[in-house]
């Protein structure tokens, strides 16, 4: 039977740990008979659902919309109908609603911005309201471009002589969003405009527009992001002695939303020893999100009922998780993990998190848990995991890369915690390089995904040969730690100091 679960109060995390014994993982068990059966098929007939569910609900399966309730009851019945404990933890959290906004630029040469990841600008998550027109003036530190780590807006320096009732233009790095928002307001500035650094960074958009986030509360102005070249066009026409009049107007508030996680345990396996096996079930307001994140839905959904299916009794209990609000920045899997009493936080054995499984355009990321390609491993056991998905790919001819805990899904909350993590992913918004065309197939110079966060993320965006792959490999790591004693602890490092993301938004 489903039951439903309030939980309000917040632990403490800090200094929480997972032991994880030396290993036994490298050699499991035969996964062949659950990978048979989780078929392309199997997966894609979630999709299905997932897209039935989103079409009927105003093309979104967003946290907070009847689109996300039918999606949770779909998840929580079917569980519940293969045999799974299956709980649905309610919970609610401020969510940042954008009504409008506009950015355009008056004198000299009137312009109107773009509002669009692939146009001008956007809202900053959490930016005020307000309608301001007024001229722009400079924070110190911008260069143009930046060689990296600009320190523009970082400190009330930047903003000596500022002139009070101004606009003010400010140059991404170093710091967070919010430090350069509230440094320029403390000033006296009544909107805020940040600019991407432009230069080149094979792991991050430093080009292109600013998508991010200034965190919970609200600010007081309004604060967008541009793109470098809108930054700089603004900067030179500053420099070279003209007035620019910007008209700056955002109407945005934080609403308390309503939304829940699915959660659904094996019947049987230790309960001192929970493989998380996790995915978000939310779509982006702006479409249906059936690869972001209908794919990682569907592929876990379809281990978790054949397993039930082929009658596996897991050694240690499974966990399937479905996390609401990922899109509005993790809020899920970080309320499961702040409100979990500390005795069953330390009885977590490994978090693995597939996001976007099924890109048209892919690419077979493995996250870089002992952080031999990034520098920043995870905690003790990561390592291992990394290891179980790329002797898998190996075991099958097929290659991969990895990818950085940058904190842009469900696994940074566990990795925070202490807990091993690891997962999938087949790329977002990066670009394709020719040298991953010739190994993958498929558009150098093209997105991973073309159709992230937007509309036309359907059930056409699927790739189902990344599916194929990516579904035997969830298979595979699912059913090999299910049976585990142990996680081998190999590797120390924390990967927390390098996140500069919150979900898909930039924190900094």
């Amino acid at each position: 039977m489903r039951r439903r679960l309030a939980v309000t109060a917040a632990l403490s995390l800090l200094a929480i740990l997972v032991a994880v014994p030396s290993a036994t993982t490298a050699v499991g068990p035969d996964t062949s008979e659950l990978r048979n059966a989780v078929t392309v098929s199997g997966v894609m007939a979630h999709e299905q659902a997932l897209q039935a569910i989103a079409t009927a609900n105003g093309g979104t399966r967003a946290s907070g919309t009847p689109g996300y309730e039918a999606s949770v009851d779909y998840v929580a019945d079917t569980l519940t109908d293969a045999g799974y404990d299956v709980t649905i933890q309610n919970f609610t959290y401020d969510k940042f609603v954008l009504n409008s906004s506009t950015f355009e630029r008056l004198t000299p040469t009137p312009r109107t911005y773009v509002e669009d990841l692939e146009g001008d600008y956007l809202t900053m998550d959490y930016s005020g309201s307000g309608d301001e027109t007024a001229p722009l003036a400079l924070a110190g530190g911008i260069t143009i471009p930046s060689p990296g780590g600009s320190t523009s807006g970082c400190t009330a320096g930047d903003f000596a002589g500022f002139p009070a009732g101004a606009i003010a233009l400010v140059q991404r790095g170093t710091c967070t969003f919010r430090e350069k928002a509230e440094n320029a307001q403390a000033a006296g500035a009544v909107g805020v405009i940040i600019f991407n650094e432009g230069n080149e960074d094979p792991n991050d958009d430093r080009i292109g527009v600013v998508s991010g986030t200034l965190d919970p509360p609200q600010d007081d102005i309004p604060v967008v992001g541009t793109s470098f070249a809108v930054g700089q066009e603004l900067y030179n026409l500053v420099t070279g002695g003209q007035t620019v009049t910007i008209h700056l107007a955002v109407d945005a508030e934080v609403v308390t939303t309503a939304t829940a996680n699915v959660l659904a345990d094996t019947p049987t396996g230790r309960e001192d020893h929970t493989v998380i096996v996790g995915a978000h079930l939310d779509s982006v307001g702006e479409g249906p999100g059936i690869n972001d994140n209908g794919s990682g839905t569907s592929t876990i959904l379809e281990t978790a009922l054949q397993m039930a299916e082929l009658g596996i009794q897991p050694r240690n209990q499974v966990r399937f998780a479905f996390w609401g609000a990922e899109e509005d920045g993790l809020i899920g899997s970080q309320h499961y993990v702040d409100t979990l009493p500390k005795k069953q936080l330390r009885s977590i054995m490994l978090n693995l998190n597939f996001d976007m499984v099924g890109s048209p355009n892919f690419v077979r990321f493995v996250y870089d848990g002992d952080g031999s390609a990034f520098g920043t491993s995870g905690p003790s056991g990561s390592g291992a995991i990394e290891d179980v998905f790329n002797d898998y790919f190996a075991s099958q001819g097929l290659a991969t890369d990895p990818t950085e805990f940058d904190g842009r899904s469900d696994y940074d909350a566990f990795i925070n915690a202490g807990i091993p993590a690891g997962g999938l992913f087949t790329g977002a918004e990066g670009i394709k390089t020719a040298e991953q065309a010739a190994i993958y197939g498929g558009t150098a110079g093209l997105a991973y995904d073309p159709c992230y966060h937007q509309a036309c993320d359907t059930i056409a965006n699927i790739n189902t040969t990344a599916i194929d792959q990516m579904s035997d490999a969830i298979a595979h790591s699912t059913l090999v730690f299910a049976q585990a004693k142990s996680v081998n602890s190999t590797d120390s490092n924390s990967a927390k100091g390098a996140m500069q993301f919150k979900g898909s938004k930039l924190l900094r």
